[in-house]
């Protein structure tokens, strides 16, 4: 049997981190999230706060700066570190992915990883999504912040984040359901439930 390899492409609110380390714990591999802005920040030599700013999952200042950038058609990110070309981090973020799927399996959050894992003979290519106002009301519940409209406007920030990483690297939408096997509305379904689908589909792929 294959590897287990599941990416998951989240929305904010839409539970990614809870479903994804559930599901990573399951099936035994490693959770790829925060390690991987790590990783590339120890191979390109750069600062860990450079490397997070580059990284799709970003926080809501980058997000402005993203969806400016997409709309104008300019670089993306902020003014690299001396000789590290923006395009670098893209690259070995897309090695780190690469690397962990062939070598150990992993789940991967994020990081448009249903594109980078594309031509993955058994990854299996996963959706959290619902609307926007549930998003929110689940954001606000898993969250210790008590400020209503601030994570309203992180939920729409970091949507437009998502949406100018995937548009301006590789030219899709995240919410065409196309780039999916499975999709699921975690803020209908119970996010345990979604890490027991998830689970169950991944061995299923994995078996061949």
């Amino acid at each position: 049997m294959a590897l287990p390899v599941v990416t998951i492409s989240a929305p904010y609110g839409a539970g990614g981190p809870i479903v994804g380390r559930a599901v990573a714990e399951q099936l035994g591999v490693p959770f790829l999230d925060r390690a991987i802005p790590t990783a590339v920040a120890q191979t390109l030599a750069v600062s860990l706060d450079e490397a997070q700013a580059h990284d799709e999952r970003a926080d809501t200042r980058v997000g402005r700066m993203l969806s400016a950038l997409a709309a104008s058609g300019l670089g993306f990110g902020p003014t690299p570190e001396p000789n590290v070309p923006a395009q670098a981090y893209r690259e070995e973020t897309e090695r780190v992915i690469a690397s962990a799927a062939q070598s150990t399996g992993c789940v991967v959050l994020g990081r448009a990883a249903v594109i980078v894992l594309r031509d993955h003979p058994t990854a299996l290519h996963t959706c959290l999504h619902g609307p926007q106002a549930a998003r929110i009301q689940q954001a606000i519940s898993l969250s210790a912040e008590d400020d209503d409209a601030a994570v309203r406007k992180l939920v729409e920030e970091t949507d437009r984040n998502r949406k100018a990483y995937f548009r301006h690297f590789y030219s899709v939408d995240p919410d065409d359901l196309a780039l999916y096997h499975l999709t699921l509305d975690s803020t209908a379904l119970a996010l345990d439930a979604c890490a027991g689908f998830i689970v169950q589909a991944a061995r299923l792929r994995s078996a061949g």
